[in-house]
């Protein structure tokens, strides 16, 4: 079997599940006939990237993560690190001949996206991007279902994506609540997907119009450096600088209208991600909490017509690649299974399969244009080459 050598630069949660993906590749993918090799990991924390490499395997822990490029033992690289390092960290890698896996948002703005994306480009390396829900099966056969006309012309949708790990007052200020690091909040972190799964199942989007807000002004400074979603009292107080609420109203060039909604701060809710779109004979309807499952009502009745649950199984997306009957849950881990697999099979047959670097672009585009909206309170044309902000 094939070597490919990868490296893992940011070891917070994200670095992990990109770790743990890698060596199940060849386990759930053995035809793909590929086997990453677990190099090199590199985390600026004192400390962090020595025990990730104890506890993974990794053969060199640094906390440079530039000797990442200067490594010909390394082929790729995933990039896990916070937003404000992606723009350098994937323009250098991609310029140095490695293939990147990047996490969303690429970047703080469009531009920041786009010049990774030149760099992958420029550079003939293939990249993908961390829009992992497009990945579950059940989401893959909406997309048929949609595709295929089963529910008609679609005519409007709603995508909302909630989570509470932002609502406890006492989260650490950390760089995600600060727009020079953090970029646009809420936007970047969860809106982001969104707007990737409306691409993904309903085409581009043409204009919008967006509000957003701030809920909890305030939080505490970290002592120390953070990992996920760190609790921090008594410190100095600082400005939360960045959004912790969006929605937006879509309109896209199919003709149809969509509603886009993301909070962080959600008390109750606990990755309450989804979407529900309508057509003309039918809908479907799925939340990633019941990740094997579909609402789906299609047929002639328009009137009282049911919704029936179907159960994904083999034969839908990757599903088969990991268990043999419909019904057996599959979990997040195992999105980022199949992601990480289709950036593999990207490099070994040299031709692109899952998300790439121009879809980071759009969906930065998007985020945006509603930034640009919230600011300037109007609709905001994303068909325009540029987004005035």
């Amino acid at each position: 079997m094939e070597t490919l050598g990868v490296a893992v630069a940011g070891f917070g949660w994200m670095g992990r599940v990109h770790t743990q993906a890698y060596p199940r590749v060849p386990h759930h993918f053995p035809q793909l006939g590929v086997r990453p090799e677990l190099v090199a990991v590199a985390d600026e924390v004192p400390g962090r990237a020595e025990e990730a490499a104890a506890r993974y395997g990794f053969a060199t822990a640094t906390r440079d993560w530039r000797a990442l490029a200067d490594d010909p033992r390394i082929h790729a690289v995933s990039i896990a690190a916070p937003n404000f390092l992606h723009r350098e960290m994937g323009d250098a890698l991609a310029r140095a001949g490695k293939h990147i896996w990047i996490e969303k948002p690429v970047g703080l703005t469009a531009d920041d996206a786009a010049a990774v994306a030149a760099a992958v480009r420029e550079s003939g390396v293939r990249g993908t991007v961390g829009f992992n829900y497009r990945n579950a099966p059940a989401v893959e056969a909406a997309r048929d279902l949609i595709a295929g006309g089963e529910l008609g012309t679609v005519t409007h949708a709603r995508f909302r994506f909630f989570s509470d790990y932002a609502a406890h007052p006492e989260g650490a200020l950390s760089w995600r609540f600060e727009r020079a690091r953090g970029g646009n909040g809420v936007l970047g972190d969860l809106a982001g997907h969104a707007a990737d799964l409306v691409r993904f199942l309903l085409g581009e989007i043409e204009s919008l119009v967006a509000d957003t807000a701030v809920f909890v002004p305030q939080r505490a400074r970290p002592a120390g450096a953070t990992a996920g979603h760190t609790r921090a009292s008594g410190g100095e107080m600082g400005p939360v600088e960045n959004e912790d609420y969006v929605s937006a109203q879509l309109r896209l060039e199919s003709g149809a209208r969509a509603v886009l909604e993301a909070s962080r701060v959600a008390v109750g809710e606990q990755n309450a991600y989804g979407f529900e779109v309508h057509g003309t004979r039918g809908a479907v309807f799925w939340d990633f909490r019941r990740m094997g499952e579909l609402g789906v009502s299609v047929g002639s009745a328009y009137q009282d017509q049911a919704v029936s649950t179907i159960y994904i199984g083999p034969g839908q997306g990757e599903y088969a690649a990991f268990q043999p009957g419909s019904g057996t849950a599959m979990g997040y881990d195992d999105l980022k299974v199949i992601e990480a697999y289709r950036f593999v099979r990207s490099i070994s047959e040299r031709k692109s399969y899952g998300t790439t670097l121009e879809d980071a672009v759009a969906a930065a585009r998007v985020l945006d244009a509603m930034t640009a909206s919230a600011e300037q309170r109007r609709w905001v044309d994303l068909t325009s080459a540029n987004i005035s902000m």
